[in-house]
């Protein structure tokens, strides 16, 4: 079975290492963590992803911001984004759902929940074909 590609991007290395080593060693996947929101394009192109794992809170661009790339993107678009952010307030969730997002995690985020959170998006993706 092939493994399934997941974005990771987060201004915080360690969290990406992390999150990386993790979800490496509990499924199938291969993992790209990106640490500047300027790569995600270009990389979005080269690696394919099957989901995307994205912080809001980065310097440059911020997550609504690479959300609203990503919806104007033909692989973007396809692509179901879990955002995992520090931002609790339902305003700032409510944003982010407008923009197409499957889930929303606040940080410091269970690994389990992001676990079934990822399987979940990665099923729906199937689904929507």
């Amino acid at each position: 079975m092939d493994k399934k590609k997941i974005l990771i991007i987060d201004d915080e290395t360690e969290v990406v290492q992390l999150l990386k080593k993790f979800l490496e060693r509990r499924g199938n996947y291969e993992v790209l963590g990106l640490t500047d929101s300027k790569e995600v394009l270009p990389n979005l192109h080269l690696f394919k992803p099957d989901i995307i794992l994205l912080d809001l809170l980065m310097p440059y661009l911020g997550g609504l911001e690479i959300c609203e790339q990503l919806n104007d993107d033909e692989i973007g678009k396809t692509t179901p984004i879990i955002i995992m952010s520090a931002l609790w307030k339902d305003t700032d969730k409510l944003k982010a759902f407008k923009l197409g997002v499957i889930a929303y995690l606040v940080k410091p985020v269970d690994r389990e929940v992001l676990l079934a959170a990822v399987e979940n998006a990665l099923r729906f993706k199937e689904q929507a074909g």
